[in-house]
């Protein structure tokens, strides 16, 4: 994997974000400034995440329960080739408060403020209070010697593997059905056929004025050969299920973070992600020359535990991790593109070199991968 900058994923100034966040945060907290404006080095490559404190007097009379460190939540900066079309921060504040409401799990409870008028920052926003410990890095990978996850213990990491598969099991059996149908994706048919649809208008939508990837088009095509015959129960799902979404105290889950991708839909959407991410981890690690993790977040080993805590035994895992891995290409390729908008990158000649897992996604289309 290449050591180079991140790819470019804001034109906004952090200080001057910092500024016009003073100023609206008057307006929910009289005398409050924002100050120790920071992004994160996790900060994604869709939504932007700025971190701060809140300065405030606290009179006897005023609020006493705000609290001092936040993390806002923005809407992606339309001037930076965004990666999706459509960012509803509404829809994301709405599914926290939900799954805060009706579960046991560590989303950040303390959701304080929703911001839907763009004046203030130029995009719609949220604030919460912020989650203290430690995220597995995505940059260099936690697959990467050198990390704190990669120097832990093998229990350790057991420990933390076990609890990450137990916040799926818990937000897909304790969120009651109906209570998140705003979430369901627009369309005909189930749940899992609207939401290939709406990946396959995503991927036209990439590509729209540039080269087409010929791999892409082939996994949606193997897709339908791979189509499970019982889709299962639909379920709220994650979205972007992923250890490097969770902030951990010690080796259990502090913070269940990033919502923009939940949406209804089969339990394995979320486990075949969160399987995939790990796969396109250590791969990538292997393809470099190192050992990676490979006895980390195995198939094998996240199905049986995921089993024992439901009693439902995931399903189609072949299609889910297959489809796992071309959602993630379409995002790569969006990303990519982004990096030739801003000159990072010429106009390439052959799109499907820009997939990092292309060896990937090629073996999980021939099936010759697990």
């Amino acid at each position: 994997m290449s050591t180079a900058p991140r790819p470019r994923t804001t034109t906004r100034d952090p200080e001057v974000l910092a500024r016009r966040l003073t100023a609206w945060l008057g307006t929910r907290l009289p005398g409050a400034r924002a100050v120790s404006p920071a992004v994160p080095d996790s900060n994604g490559m869709s939504s932007e995440t700025l971190l701060f404190d809140i300065d405030h007097p606290r009179p006897p009379s005023g609020p006493q329960d705000a609290p001092r460190s936040c993390a806002l939540r923005l809407a992606a900066d339309p001037a930076a080739y965004t990666v999706f079309p459509r960012y509803d921060m509404a829809r994301q504040y709405r599914t926290m408060r939900l799954v805060a409401a009706h579960t046991d799990l560590p989303v950040p409870r303390s959701t304080l403020w929703l911001e839907e008028d763009p004046a203030y920052l130029g995009a719609p926003f949220f604030v919460m209070a912020r989650a203290a410990g430690r995220v597995p890095p995505d940059v260099m990978p936690y697959t990467y010697e050198g990390n704190w996850l990669y120097d832990t213990t093998d229990d350790q990491r057991d420990q933390l593997e076990a609890a990450s598969v137990s916040v799926l099991a818990r937000l897909h059996d304790q969120v009651p059905s109906g209570t998140a149908d705003f979430l369901a994706t627009p369309g005909t048919g189930d749940a899992l056929q609207r939401h290939v649809e709406a990946q396959r208008a995503y991927y036209r939508w990439v590509v729209d004025g540039r080269p087409r990837s010929p791999l892409i088009e082939r996994g949606f095509a193997r897709l339908a050969d791979l189509w499970p015959t019982d889709p299962g129960e639909t379920v709220l799902t994650w979205g972007d299920a992923r250890i490097g979404n969770i902030v951990y105290d010690g080796f259990e889950p502090a913070a269940v973070l990033d919502w923009e991708m939940a949406a209804l839909g089969p339990r394995e959407l979320d486990l075949g992600w969160m399987v995939f991410l790990h796969r396109f981890f250590q791969d990538l690690t292997e393809s470099g020359g190192q050992q990676g993790l490979p006895g980390f977040l195995r198939r094998d080993r996240v199905e049986d535990r995921y089993a024992r805590l439901t009693g439902h035994r995931p399903r189609a895992m072949e299609f889910h991790t297959l489809y796992a891995a071309l959602r993630h290409a379409i995002v790569m390729l969006r990303v990519a593109y982004r990096q030739v908008h801003f000159g990072e990158l010429p106009v390439p000649a052959d799109a499907d070199a820009l997939i990092l897992h292309r060896g990937t996604l090629e073996a999980m289309i021939e099936r010759r991968y697990w």
